[in-house]
């Protein structure tokens, strides 16, 4: 195995002489570790991105100047996440542009911005590159440079890994059984095709047909508390999760977040919202997701991956969350945000293609591969609609099914007018699955009018289910009171006839996002009747660490 290439330090700058003083500075103090590669405009830049990306290496820190003619370094670094998210930004300025730079927090979640000249280093740009260095190397991209996935095209437990490392913003190389480097990684590893997928980290480790939390561990997320008592313990990672975690840590409060999977949820698979405050030109979940992943680890909260919570008890002013390995740990007050699951689609056929043609949600790793094919896409929300647009970049068409008689009913107004636009796209109503047929993989579809009756079959290798929304609160059985769907009650909802739920301990009624077993909340998508937007389910994890606080005070 090779040695690994040096990750990189990009500047972009149109002036020659400011390009070549950006490089020299940062070439002299990080030349050892980085290499460093310039650029005189953006459309240089992003071929030079577009080449290291496929070369597998990795990109640590984007030094853009504004003000140029082809391309403003604004455009160049929102273009630029998309490739590297991970990768910190800094926009170079003058003093006049300060206000752009501003407004680039929000719209390319820019890191920082210096003011030209920046001399000296010593004092002006060598601290702030340092600091976006440290907080770029804590990442897992960059533990996860070189990272090799070999698999079957159509292997559910391959695709379970690729997705796994993708919905946590690792990178890989993925390799085909059959390519002749799969070849050599799996005699080295001592392993057949009967054994994969294999994963080969970039010191040699090998792990066959690994599971969630060995994944976790190879790439350095965390599985395991650093202590037995918090004061929160916020149970899932999806937007209302990630916002309870920072507020709650940015208060003081000894906060760990728990993720069974991946933290974001099902926003942080959505490839584009657009109407998230702050960011008028839309924003990736991933992007988003990694922002607010990042804002909980600088407040100090601890976030837990693969470890699944099976159980919620009360000892006594103590609250116990249980896990699926026997495991517990206690805190003074619990924060639920699991979010919602998609629906499982019924019909012939489909459960034995899952993950080999049949998706539960935007598989982002497998947009590439349906380059000039047809995707068929389940749902009239706007995830659904989302993904439609995301599809429509790589398909050759985008089939939309839905069951009534148009979008209009669940999916957002700026979605629909985009859908619209694309030539690529296809609406569907009153139409829906009833069965699946293929031989290794998915192939065929057959399709009901909802109306008439009749069916008719197509032939498709994708297909993309945005259904229902089913909460993951199995576990709360017997433990707290949750409507008829499973969602958990809160709040006034709990106060019937003036009467507080069974077992209510306290002389008050719940607060407001408040559970039947107090000092338990619920935020988000999990709450009985909460507005499922990814703006809603922040304030609600906000909101729901207020309480907490106002719990606390009067224990």
């Amino acid at each position: 195995m090779g040695s690994m290439a040096n990750p990189v330090i990009l500047s972009l700058d149109d002036d020659p002489a400011v390009s070549r003083a950006v490089a020299r500075d940062i070439r002299r103090r990080y030349g050892d570790r980085f290499r460093v590669v310039r650029a005189g405009s953006g459309p240089e830049a992003l071929a030079a991105l577009r080449e290291i990306k496929l070369r597998g290496e990795q990109v640590a820190v984007l030094l853009a100047d504004y003000r140029m003619p082809e391309m403003t370094g604004i455009e160049f670094l929102e273009e630029a996440m998309d490739l590297f998210p991970a990768a910190r930004r800094v926009l170079l300025t003058a003093y006049a542009d300060t206000g752009a730079a501003i407004d680039a927090i929000n719209l390319v979640d820019l890191d920082h911005y210096l003011l030209k000249p920046w001399h000296p280093p010593e004092e002006k740009l060598y601290p702030v590159v340092d600091a976006l260095l440290e907080a770029w190397s804590s990442s897992p991209e960059s533990t996860a440079t070189e990272l090799r996935v070999v698999g079957h095209r159509w292997s559910a437990p391959s695709f379970a890994v690729r997705d796994f490392l993708a919905r946590n913003l690792v990178p890989y190389r993925w390799l085909l059984a059959d390519d002749p480097e799969a070849g050599r990684l799996l005699a080295a590893a001592g392993a057949s095709a009967d054994d994969l997928p294999l994963v080969v980290a970039a010191d040699g480790t090998t792990l066959v047909a690994p599971s969630e939390a060995e994944l976790a561990g190879l790439v350095g997320m965390t599985v395991a508390p650093a202590a037995d008592f918090y004061d929160l313990v916020v149970v899932g990672g999806g937007p209302a999760g990630l916002g309870a975690a920072v507020y709650g840590a940015s208060e003081g409060l000894r906060t760990v977040l728990v993720e069974r999977l991946a933290t974001g949820g099902q926003a942080g698979q959505s490839s584009r919202i657009e109407n998230y405050l702050g960011f008028p030109d839309g924003v990736s979940g991933a992007q988003l997701t990694d922002r607010a992943r990042r804002q909980a680890l600088k407040f100090g909260a601890e976030l837990l991956s693969t470890r699944e919570v099976v159980g919620l008890s009360e000892a006594g002013s103590a609250r116990l969350v249980h896990f699926g390995d026997g495991g517990t740990i206690a805190a003074h007050a619990v924060v639920l945000a699991t979010g919602v699951s998609y629906r499982m689609l019924d019909a012939p056929g489909l459960t034995e293609f899952t993950g080999r043609g049949v998706f539960y949600g935007s598989a982002a790793t497998e947009a590439p591969s349906c380059v000039g094919e047809d995707v068929y896409i389940v749902g009239g929300a706007n995830s659904a609609g989302q993904a439609a647009v995301h599809f429509s970049r790589y398909a050759a068409r985008v089939h939309l099914l839905i069951r009534g008689a148009d979008l209009t009913a669940s999916m957002s107004r700026y979605l629909i007018d985009q859908l619209d636009g694309i030539d690529q796209v296809t609406v569907h109503p009153h139409t829906e699955v009833v069965a699946a047929a293929g031989d290794e993989h998915l192939q065929r579809l057959t399709l009901r009018d909802t109306r008439t009756g009749e069916r008719r079959e197509v032939d498709a290798s994708w297909l993309f289910v945005f259904i229902g929304a089913e909460p993951r609160t199995g576990w709360l059985d017997g433990v707290l009171v949750r409507d008829e769907r499973g969602f958990v009650t809160t709040g006034p909802d709990l106060v019937a006839g003036g009467q507080r739920p069974p077992g209510w301990s306290l002389p008050r009624d719940p607060y407001h996002l408040e559970s039947s077993m107090p000092g338990v909340f619920a935020a988000g998508d999990v709450r009985t009747a909460s507005v499922k937007r990814v703006a809603s389910a922040v304030g609600e994890g906000a909101m729901a660490v207020s309480l907490v606080h106002r719990y606390l005070e009067n224990q």
